[in-house]
């Protein structure tokens, strides 16, 4: 009797189910219309990033089966941040109920539904995602890239020809070939040195930063990120005078593409009110950790640990890898033993990296430690792995080599203590650079340079024929502040 039982009630569920399903269907125009049009169309929109348009009915029905399998996969909408104890802004993973609202629409035919209940299409940002920005610039000259070969690292210089100095709140980078710019980083120089690389070399850009640039770091852009301005009272100081340098990492589509980018600013009509930075773990994105991810290893890991000197307020947290990036982790442990998860991506996807900002102010007393993780997936079942079969993997710049490192923004609670945490995290760094070196030794000494030499061979030497040539030598002073 028990199997007709479970048949029967079996057969009352289905039943259930399927009156339900009449009596409420799931239609396009009610149902699946709101989570589209706020989820999707912000890029799948013309003249956006997306490769094709969710803006109606048809759009959504033809590639129903595909949508489905993404956000199943939460490979879509991009959004990788985690945290349990804390919320982000813009959060714009789905919920557990749109996607199966999503899946009961595909498995039921999607329907259409009532025209006359199709909710309006939000009304979108074109052009500047920020408004219109109180300076746009732009790449003088186009810059163009082969169609195959390596990836290519080149600074552009823009002078800005400021007649005073300037607060900035926001930068918007709009690259105009986006399949070929992977990031920029945006510095200011003030020595005329940067102006005087460009015009030295007979193709548009430079090559290598000098070491007396005057000047510094004032943001940066990649793959998938959204401009944000800084929280209320925070700004880079952009002085009189400055030339704007676009650090820029271009990776080959397959076609011969050229690239002039433009760049928005939004300045604040006020100087800030207190300075803000950030810590870096492990420092300079893992170029002093040693990284070094044997072929096959699906778990290669790096730590890096910083105890805060003061009280601080933290309001943005990034992270960054290469393709073997597989997770990123940073937690914060109070002096009480109470543990806090500042971040967690475990689907690293190197082609959004974002930088995200906190709903609100996090405090964090001082004696907190902040312990960060980064892991890679060097195997044959990693199927970003630019490698089949994988190959051994150091630290470097270009995409096939590897990074890693989580970055938390902070602010000082008591503005006046702020030089204290930056000089804490200038030790810490020193420190790094120290143990990479291969100890507190003698730069002159003969120890001292065989340690550094060896650490450098471990570290940069790619192709393993126990000397470094001079791209492998390079980036290694680069990393070692040399």
């Amino acid at each position: 009797m028990k199997p007709f039982r479970y048949l029967l009630v079996a057969l009352v569920m289905s039943v259930g189910i399927s009156i339900q399903a009449k009596e409420f269907p799931v239609t396009f125009s009610e149902h699946i219309a709101p989570i589209v049009f706020n989820n999707c169309a912000t890029c799948h929109r013309p003249n956006e990033a997306a490769p094709f348009s969710l803006m109606n009915y048809r759009d959504v029905q033809k590639r129903a089966e595909l949508i489905l399998t993404v956000v199943e996969d939460r490979f879509m909408p991009p959004w990788h941040a985690t945290s349990k104890d804390f919320e982000f802004q813009d959060h714009r993973q789905l919920a557990d109920s749109d996607i199966r609202l999503f899946e009961t629409w595909v498995e039921t035919g999607m329907a259409k539904g009532d025209l006359d209940k199709l909710p309006p299409m939000p009304e979108f940002t074109d052009g500047w995602q920020l408004g219109e920005p109180d300076l746009v610039v732009n790449m003088a000259e186009g810059y163009t890239l082969y169609a195959e070969g390596p990836d290519i690292y080149r600074n552009f210089v823009i002078p800005l020809n400021l007649e005073e100095d300037k607060w900035i709140q926001a930068i918007e980078f709009r690259p105009g070939k986006r399949s070929v710019v992977h990031h920029s980083l945006f510095y200011y120089d003030t020595s005329g040195e940067a102006r005087a690389r460009d015009a030295e070399d007979p193709i548009p850009g430079y090559k290598r930063m000098g070491r007396d640039r005057e000047g510094g770091g004032i943001g940066g852009w990649a793959v998938g990120g959204i401009p944000k301005k800084l929280p209320e009272g925070l700004a880079y100081h952009l002085p009189k005078g400055s030339d704007l340098i676009l650090s820029t990492h271009f990776h080959p589509s397959g076609k011969e593409e050229t690239e002039v980018s433009t760049v928005g600013f939004y300045f604040s009509d006020e100087p800030p009110n207190q300075k803000f930075t950030g810590v870096q773990l492990p420092p300079v994105f893992g170029a002093l950790a040693g990284v070094n991810i044997p072929a096959g290893d699906s778990n290669y890991t790096k730590h890096d640990s910083f105890v805060l000197p003061i009280d601080v307020k933290a309001f943005g947290v990034s992270s960054h890898a290469h393709y073997l990036g597989k997770s990123m982790n940073m937690t914060a442990t109070l002096p009480n033993g109470e543990e806090r998860e500042m971040l967690s991506i475990t689907d690293w996807d190197f082609s959004w990296q974002e930088q995200y900002r906190y709903k609100d102010y996090i405090f964090l007393p001082a004696g907190t430690k902040l312990d960060a993780s980064v892991t890679w997936d060097n195997s044959s079942d990693n199927i970003n792995n630019p490698n089949d079969p994988p190959v051994p993997v150091k630290w470097g710049r270009e995409s096939d080599d590897e990074m890693g490192s989580v970055t938390l923004q902070m602010v000082a609670a008591n503005p006046d203590e702020f030089s204290k945490l930056r000089q804490a995290i200038q030790q810490h760094t020193g420190e790094a650079s120290r143990k990479a070196r291969g100890g507190r030794v003698a730069r002159n000494g003969n120890q001292g340079r065989g340690a550094l030499l060896k650490r450098m061979l471990e570290q940069f030497d790619k192709d393993e024929d126990g000397q470094l040539s001079p791209a492998e030598r390079q980036a290694a002073r680069e990393a070692f502040g040399r």
